[in-house]
């Protein structure tokens, strides 16, 4: 206690107000604000100045503490016309108040202190709390007030909206995301016949901007679980995705209206389902995720085969590992890797003449298509060394996911 009497002396040489005293002790009790606190110590020191009058004297914070309704005001301000549920504050203060502050305890000896910067971020956010009716949250809030105290400013840090849902895709021409030309970047150039893709439509572009418009946002992103081939259909029960919607000004959103818009958008060719609120973190779980998925490839031989012989693609395939070198159509934008990947089952479905449908079941990141033809060798072992025919890939459809039970 001695101790403490001597550093509240020391510390009371300077005109300080009671924010800024009660500071240097801020982690001796709790359940005082560093006001009330600073009030104490002052009480507790015999012969202790009063604090000054005139809070802009104090000669740490110079005022600021003063300032704190004018902050709050510009934060109130600032965010009107954004729906939020949950906020946060953070603040940034002169460098030369922050260097005085450090030197000061070091001056005076003080080691429990708390920063300005730290109690500026609650006395802002308290008034706040009481201001819009909303609660801190300092894990996921909804909205972040970065108040610059230098400039009297507020910049807002909207938190991302996140929509789940499930997609079906009935096109052999659309890609998952936009592709953007390779040649222009979107500039328009005579690669894509100045339209600065390489596709006229995706499945983000029947998704996202719906749920952009709804959110009133101003940009949107679409995480998939994993993607299909431009030729591949994505049918059975699609296939998860999260739209992301940056700096949404409305976040309630009529999700049911949502799906029925896209659906009739879509037209038959892309489809959701299941749409539900989503979270950052199930937006990462489904980037990441590895489940198995089934397949539906139809394939044609080059010359007669032995139909017999599809007996011992099923058991030569069938709950085996294989061997992918990275494919020739994709080695231009990917490293040469070889993965162990295995087929946990695969059918015949169907055989006429030349002609046969498989349906296999497989580890995420298998290529379908180089398990049935081999690429040259690249994938080891494949339907066509088996059967000994080289073979052509017709069709290809993903049937099923398996992030809903394997």
């Amino acid at each position: 206690m001695s101790e403490r009497l001597a550093i509240a002396g020391r510390a009371l040489q300077r005109p300080l107000c009671n924010h800024c005293l009660g500071r240097l002790f801020a982690s001796v009790s709790r359940g005082l604000s560093n006001d009330q606190r600073g009030m104490m110590v002052r009480g507790s020191v015999d012969g202790a100045p009063e604090a000054p009058s005139d809070m802009s004297e104090c000669y740490l914070c110079r005022g600021l503490f003063s300032e704190v309704a004018k902050f709050a005001d510009l934060a109130v301000k600032t965010s009107t016309g954004f729906e939020f549920s949950t906020f946060l504050v953070g603040t940034k203060i002169d460098a030369e108040t922050v260097e005085r502050e450090e030197s000061f305890w070091t001056e005076v000896g003080a080691k429990e202190t708390e920063s300005i910067k730290t109690e500026m971020n609650r006395e802002i956010g308290k008034l706040l709390e009481t201001r819009l009716d909303k609660p801190v949250d300092f894990a996921n809030p909804d909205m972040v007030f970065l108040v610059d105290t230098r400039f009297d400013q507020v910049v807002l840090d909207v938190a991302p909206l996140f929509v789940y849902g499930r997609y079906m895709k009935n096109s052999r021409e659309m890609p998952q995301t936009r592709w953007m030309c390779r040649e222009c970047r979107g500039k328009g150039c005579p690669h894509c016949s100045g339209k600065g893709r390489m596709y006229e439509t995706s499945v983000q572009d029947h998704i996202g901007p719906i749920v952009m418009k709804r959110a009133s946002g101003e940009a949107e992103f679409f995480h998939g679980m994993g993607r299909e081939d431009i030729d591949a259909r994505m049918l059975g029960n699609g296939r998860p995705f999260v739209a992301e919607v940056r700096r949404p000004r409305v976040r309630s959103l009529d999700l049911g209206l949502i799906q029925r818009e896209i659906n009739e958008g879509g037209r038959g060719v892309v489809e959701v389902e299941g749409i539900r609120p989503s979270t950052r973190a199930e937006m990462r779980a489904i980037k990441e995720a590895a489940h198995s998925k089934t397949y539906r490839v139809s394939v044609r031989f080059q010359g007669d085969f032995d139909h017999g012989k599809l007996n011992e693609v099923v058991t030569s395939l069938a709950e085996k590992p294989i061997r992918q070198q990275t494919p020739n159509r994709v080695a231009h934008r990917r490293a040469d890797l070889e993965r162990v990947r295995a087929v946990r089952n695969i059918a015949v479905e169907s055989v006429k003449d030349r002609d046969v449908v498989f349906v296999v079941e497989a580890d995420s990141g298998t290529y379908i298509k180089e398990l049935m033809h081999g690429d040259e060798g690249r994938t080891q072992p494949n339907v066509a060394a088996i059967v000994g025919v080289p073979c052509e890939v017709l069709e290809l459809d993903v049937i099923r996911i398996g992030d809903q039970g394997e």
